[in-house]
């Protein structure tokens, strides 16, 4: 059957139905008072919700579950508002409740609820009386009235019957036509119907879909597939491993090169959180643990990839967006980069070693050297005038130079491999600053500068290795010296604070500008234009080994008012 035959049955049916109607109404509006109580269902269910309400507040002591089962009645009480006002009234007793729920103990608080509840009852049952009385009356005028609407159903019954079978067929017929269209992927089918009905809505929804429709079949989808595609094979072909995560640590991507050093595969990695993945991963685990912790102190990670030990510099770029409407950015994900470091590596292991074989093998012939010297001092080896002495002196300097350079790359080749022994113990801090003044005396003297310091008797012992704390603090005054100016004091002090002792060395030099303040304690790092002599790894060596003993060294300078080291060392 076709839906206008349908529907002109139906229409029928519905014809004969009005007149049943009439006379099956005029029955029922008699029997409308006895079931009154059925239009009072919604204040009934309020006055109940109030009850159980009033139960709770009215306990001599309110519970946490009390509280949470009154919760729960609000808001089944918020959702039931039927009558002119109950809104008001239960949301001041919402928000009294929500002030009882910060001060439990505040007894006004429980008042006001109390009071707001009694309000809603006595609303609910005042809608009560007034709903009974109205049907009441009611029921005596729905007989008239009903009988006269069943007339009017009669005729509009029969105009329906002529006019409604059309009415729905032919729009339905219409948008079938159009589906079938949008089916053939014609898109710029419409459909227009006049009014505001159904069918109106109907038709601006089947428009609006047909719109989408041809913009997605406009747009660059395919474009946007492909690039994504050019992106996927960009990362996969990298040298570099690289893995991408979204804010919630879930594996969007990873490469070729890092599933190769990771062992994993790509199905059962892709989609799965990071966490998940570390447990049985050491490389995942390893990097999440470098991100949690921000650890840029050694960037670098050891592992056996290409058959052999490779290392890795990890870089975390994250991604940031403005969403839009927004002016503060959003994380909404990073990816991590593995930079394969491992000739870089490589040629600093070979590097340092060299640097430390042929340091070794410059302090024999050095040590010949000076001995040399010292031979050609003594007279019984003959008188040299006072060109020859003055030789002798400039090369006792050179030698004196050489051998503090050997020295200081033999430690720092030690300080790079690992290989730097430490011998810790009590040390007095007196005796390690006078021997490095000791050892600094004779330039000092050269360039008329002197070393102050005043020992005192209350520093404690503190806990260094001797040969290396004496180095540091010589190193420093040796510096101090170096940079002061001419008939100038380079003071040194050592106090006790806590359970540290901290020792300054300060000069009266030139100063270092403030921009390189953070570079100085670099290796090979020499600040820009000076003209002293150096290797540029004093510094570095002097907070290594500082470091190692577990304490701290930093520098104060400014331009023209010279710079002062701190050092801080650890008591017994």
């Amino acid at each position: 059957m076709k839906i206008k035959t349908k529907l002109t049955l139906a229409v029928g049916i519905l014809f004969l139905f009005i007149a049943l109607l009439s006379a099956l109404a005029i029955r029922q509006v008699h029997l409308l008072s006895r079931d009154t109580k059925n239009i009072l269902q919604a204040n009934y269910i309020s006055l109940d919700y109030t009850r159980n309400m009033h139960k709770m507040i009215d306990k001599p002591e309110i519970t946490k579950e009390d509280l949470t089962e009154f919760e729960t009645l609000l808001q089944k009480q918020n959702k039931n508002i039927t009558e002119v006002g109950e809104r008001e009234l239960t949301q001041d007793l919402l928000t009294h409740f929500n002030q009882l729920k910060s001060q439990p103990e505040n007894n006004l608080f429980v008042s006001n609820i109390r009071k707001d509840l009694n309000d809603i009852m006595k609303l609910n049952m005042d809608a009560i009386l007034r709903k009974s009385d109205t049907a009441s009356q009611t029921a005596d005028n729905s007989i008239l009235w009903i009988s006269i609407t069943s007339a009017f159903c009669f005729i509009m019954g029969f105009t329906l019957l002529v006019n409604l079978p059309g009415y729905i067929a032919n729009p339905i017929k219409n948008l079938t036509d159009s589906i079938q269209q949008i089916a053939a992927k014609n898109y710029s089918q419409r459909l227009y119907f006049k009014g505001h009905d159904e069918f109106s809505s109907l038709a601006k929804s089947f428009n609006t879909m047909a719109e989408k429709l041809q913009e997605y079949s406009d747009s660059n989808l395919a474009k946007l597939m492909m690039e994504k595609k050019r992106i996927e094979t960009l990362i996969n072909n990298l040298f570099d491993p690289v893995i991408g995560l979204n804010e919630n640590n879930i594996i969007l991507f990873i490469n070729e090169q890092a599933l190769k050093i990771s062992g994993l595969k790509k199905d059962d990695v892709i989609g799965k959180q990071a966490e998940q993945v570390a447990v049985t991963n050491d490389l995942i685990r390893s990097l999440l643990q470098k991100i949690e912790t921000r650890e840029n102190k050694d960037a670098s990670i050891k592992i056996y990839a290409d058959n052999k030990e490779s290392y890795f510099e990890k870089q975390l770029v994250p991604i940031n967006i403005t969403p839009t409407g927004e002016e503060e950015k959003k994380q909404i994900g990073s990816f991590i980069i593995l930079r394969n470091i491992t000739p870089y590596k490589e040629l600093d292991f070979a590097k340092t070693n060299f640097i430390g074989t042929v340091s070794h093998e410059f302090k024999t012939p050095i040590a010949s050297m000076k001995m040399s010297l010292q031979l050609l001092d003594n007279e019984q080896t003959g008188k040299l005038n006072e060109e020859q002495k003055n030789l002798v002196e400039s090369i006792r300097e050179d030698t004196d130079r050489l051998l503090r350079t050997t020295g200081e790359l033999l430690n720092i080749s030690q300080v790079e491999t690992g290989n730097t022994k430490l011998k810790i113990e009590l040390c007095d801090v007196n005796s390690l600053i006078i021997e490095a003044i000791d050892i600094n005396q004779k330039l000092a003297e050269q360039k008329s500068i002197a070393i102050k310091y005043a020992p005192s008797v209350n520093l404690s012992p503190v806990l260094a290795d001797k040969e290396k704390a004496t180095w540091i603090i010589s190193n420093l005054i040796s510096n101090a010296v170096r940079y002061s100016y001419e008939n100038t004091v380079v003071e040194i002090t050592a106090y006790m604070t806590g359970n540290k002792i901290i020792l300054s060395v300060k000069d009266c030099g030139i100063g270092i500008d403030p921009k390189y303040l953070p570079k100085i304690f670099d290796k090979y790092f020499r600040v820009p234009g000076t003209e002293k002599e150096g290797t540029g790894l004093g510094l570095a060596i002097s907070k290594e080994f500082v470091e190692a003993m577990g304490g701290t060294i930093e520098v104060k300078s400014e331009l023209g008012e010279g710079s002062e080291f701190l050092i801080t060392l650890l008591i017994s």
